[in-house]
Formats: structure tokens, C-alpha cells, sequence
């Protein structure tokens, strides 16, 4: 009798072909939102078409009338180049020569302040520089208010007044500088040091003002820890960062650009240089001239040639 032969069990093998075709899917489906996200809107290309070209060729979609293609439109900024018009009517803003009267004003208010604060002077609670173009009253932040507080305590009552009454009733504009070290403060009141800085500014532009000094020649300024003008390595240097500094300056421009980059890292020259003006032509830069078609188009000025008297 034949032995029965144990039957052999039947393993699969193309089970992979359906981890495969399941990987297909998935790249075929990646791939078609890929193109879906890469095509073009040919609308939204289109009208940015016609955007670029109303700039570099004058043109504007609001214009209704075929003819003022090429005319422009101030407004809406198109036609830099070719066909836009200018707005020749604005008044240019000049920059007046300094004042003699007026510097010497501010170095005699400067001289005065320093024989009126001479003791706070040698007690290094306050210092006082200046130039041609703008005095500086540089005050220690603990003098004048409590550790991580923008209130003003009593000393700072008492000199605020004494400062206002020599400054109030004249028309140099002043700004107030507040500065701190780089030790960082978190409170409810005070998030940074920025809070902190502009606080105390503040908290002095408000007290000259109390004290009678007109507040529209007025401004607060907070530059955190981020101008330092000494070194925060040391305990000396952090104490001497937490200052306040309140800026005199000749005249309104001269305190916008000191403001702007800070009474302690702008020198004097540099502001001449950025207020200085330079020798005007009486030729633009820049003149319109209309063409024969009726357009308009911009191009460099030429100089016209001197007229020779006749003899």
C-alpha cells in the first residue's frame, strides 16, 4: 500500500503586488496634487501682465479713453517712465544754514546748567555735553527713579523743576532718551526693557511739562538695552547704562535726525552731513517732455549752454 503523502500547505507569494500597487496610488495621487498646486491661474497671471506693463509703458486700466493711453496717472503710480506725470507743485523741503544767534544761545544755556548742576556734576549723577548742533543732560536712572520703575521719585521732582525753569520759554525742541543695561526685566507692568526705557522717558517729558516747559517742543524716545555706551561686562558699566538723557537741540531738524539714530551715536559732523544742502542747479534732474504724439516721456536734464553777451 502506497504512503499517503502529507499535503504541502500553500504559501503566497504576490502578497507584495498589493503593498506595491497601494505605493502606486499613493505617488500617483502626490503627483497629481503637485501639478494641481504648480499650475498657472491665467487670470491672475494676466491682469499681473497688464500691472508690470501700465508701469514701464505708462499705461492705467482705469482709463476709459484710448487716447490717454501713454498719459498716465499720478495716482495710481503707473507711468514712471514713459507717460507719468509728476507732482511739480509740491514746495521742496529746504534745509536753512545754522543759525549763529541760535547755537550761541545754546551754549550759553549749556554753560549756565553746568555752573547750576556742578554738584551733581562732581557726584557723577549727571553729566552735560554739547556741540554747535545740540546739548545733552545725561541723568542716572537710579537718581531719579526706584530699581525696575518708571515712577519718579522726590530728587526727581526737585531737578526736573529746577531743569525746567532754565529751558521752558525758548523753541529748541527737546527729546527725551531712556536707556537700561542689558540685565532683562519681566513683569506685568514692564515686559522688556523696552517698556522700561520709554516709560521713564516718558515719565520725564511728563514732569518738564508739569513744571511749565511747552510739551508740542516735546518727544519720549525708549532705546532698551540695545544702545549701550558703556560696557555691560561690569556692575560699574550696567549701573551707568541706566540712564536718562534729555536732548536739547538747535532746531526741529536737527532733532529729528539725532532722535532718529541717538544723541550718543551720531557725532556732529554727521548730522551736518545728512542736514547739509548741497549747491542747487536750476535745471531738475529730471524734465518732461512731451512728443509729437501727443505722449509724454522723462529724461535726464541737459544744462542749457551759456548765452554769450554781445560786445
Amino acid at each position: 500500500m502506497p504512503r499517503r503523502q502529507q499535503p504541502e500547505d500553500y504559501v503566497r507569494n504576490d502578497r507584495w503586488v498589493i503593498s506595491y500597487a497601494d505605493f502606486i496610488t499613493l505617488l500617483f495621487a502626490f503627483f497629481v496634487v503637485m501639478y494641481a498646486m504648480s499650475s498657472v491661474n491665467e487670470e491672475k497671471y494676466k491682469h499681473l501682465s497688464e500691472a508690470l506693463s501700465g508701469v514701464f509703458d505708462g499705461l492705467d486700466d482705469g482709463l476709459d479713453n484710448p487716447q490717454q493711453v501713454g498719459q498716465g496717472n499720478s495716482e495710481s503710480g503707473f507711468g514712471i517712465f514713459i507717460g507719468g506725470k509728476t507732482d511739480i507743485d509740491v514746495p521742496e523741503v529746504t534745509i536753512s544754514p545754522p543759525d549763529q544767534e541760535e547755537t550761541d544761545a545754546l551754549k550759553t544755556l549749556q554753560e549756565e546748567m553746568e555752573v547750576s548742576f556742578a554738584h551733581l556734576v562732581d557726584d557723577g549723577q549727571l553729566k552735560i555735553t554739547g556741540n554747535d548742533l545740540w546739548m545733552s543732560i545725561e541723568l542716572r536712572s537710579h537718581y531719579l527713579f526706584p530699581s525696575g520703575s518708571a515712577l519718579p521719585n522726590v530728587l526727581a521732582d526737585q531737578l526736573l523743576d529746577k531743569i525746567a525753569q532754565m529751558i521752558k520759554g525758548r523753541e529748541n525742541p527737546i527729546h527725551v532718551e531712556g536707556f537700561t543695561d542689558n540685565q532683562q526685566i519681566s513683569t506685568d507692568a514692564y515686559p522688556s526693557n523696552w517698556e522700561l526705557s520709554a516709560s521713564r522717558a516718558a515719565a520725564v517729558v511728563r514732569l518738564l511739562s508739569f513744571y511749565g516747559v511747552e510739551p508740542e517742543r516735546m518727544a519720549a524716545v525708549g532705546y532698551g538695552e540695545y544702545q549701550p555706551a558703556y560696557s555691560n561686562r561690569t556692575e560699574k558699566g550696567q549701573r551707568l547704562n541706566r540712564r536718562v538723557l534729555i536732548v536739547i537741540s538747535r532746531d526741529e531738524k536737527v532733532r529729528r535726525a539725532v532722535s532718529s539714530f541717538g544723541s550718543q551715536h551720531i557725532s556732529a559732523d554727521a548730522v551736518s552731513t545728512i542736514l547739509a544742502n548741497p549747491e542747487k542747479e536750476e535745471v531738475p534732474v529730471i524734465e518732461q517732455v512731451e512728443t509729437g504724439d501727443g505722449g509724454v516721456i522723462f529724461r535726464q536734464a541737459e544744462p542749457e549752454p551759456l548765452q554769450q553777451e554781445n560786445k
